[in-house]
């Protein structure tokens, strides 16, 4: 399994290096900067493959404000089979929301406390590459806690369900349609009776998607 990781604080990634490489992982690069990463991933991509997944900070040079993750949603962008494991210092709901939102196949926002538990980041960070979900339960509690209380699924259909699962998945609109054998329209119209029973209104029009499947995986 082939890791990058994209950290500035030189002792965090020598750290996480050391550590993901006494378990078996195999660290291919270790870079400082959002610019960075993205340039050495476009060098793997273009000779020995993409790594499986990149552990990357939320904040990086030179602002240390969003750098990390917005390079994260441009790999995702560029190279959908790529992993990538957002670390933050504390949960940013905002963050969160673009980087699972469309897809949440291969994806994980963990909190940077959670790498003192060795064996649970490890696991994460193989989860994460093999093309599962890794999120920090507060990041789950707040991105929930917008969304009513209670079995909120009650009021689905049957087809409303079965919709929500494959978005689940991480599946498109499209690619939900192709799977029902129904059109892209009838899809959206489902999403939308979705977004509308689960109470998430248009104010929510960034994480509306993400919060659905959130509900759907809590239920």
């Amino acid at each position: 399994m082939r890791v990058v990781i994209a950290e500035d604080s030189v002792l965090l990634r020598e750290g996480l290096t050391r550590l993901l490489t006494d378990r078996g992982l195999e660290v291919v690069a270790g870079v400082a900067d959002a610019a960075a990463l993205l340039k050495t991933i476009d060098e793997l991509a273009a000779g020995d493959g993409l790594p499986d997944v990149v552990v990357a900070d939320v904040r990086m040079p030179p602002s240390f404000t969003d750098e990390g993750v917005r390079a994260c949603v441009a790999l995702r962008d560029k190279f959908p089979g790529l992993g990538v494991l957002v670390l933050s210092q504390y949960v940013e709901e905002q963050y969160a929301g673009e980087l699972l939102a469309g897809s949440t196949r291969g994806v994980g926002y963990l909190l940077k406390d959670r790498v003192a538990e060795v064996r649970e980041f490890v696991d994460a960070v193989q989860r994460v590459a093999q093309g599962g979900t890794a999120l920090d339960p507060e990041v789950v509690q707040q991105l929930l806690s917008r969304s009513r209380k209670g079995d909120v699924l009650v009021g689905l259909t049957p087809r409303e369900r079965e919709v929500l699962a494959l978005m689940a998945e991480g599946r498109t609109n499209a690619a939900i349609a192709k799977q029902l054998v129904v059109s892209d329209g009838a899809v959206e119209k489902h999403v939308s009776n979705i977004f509308q029973k689960l109470g998430l209104g248009q104010s929510q029009q960034d994480h509306r998607r993400v919060l659905a499947v959130l509900t759907y995986l809590n239920s």
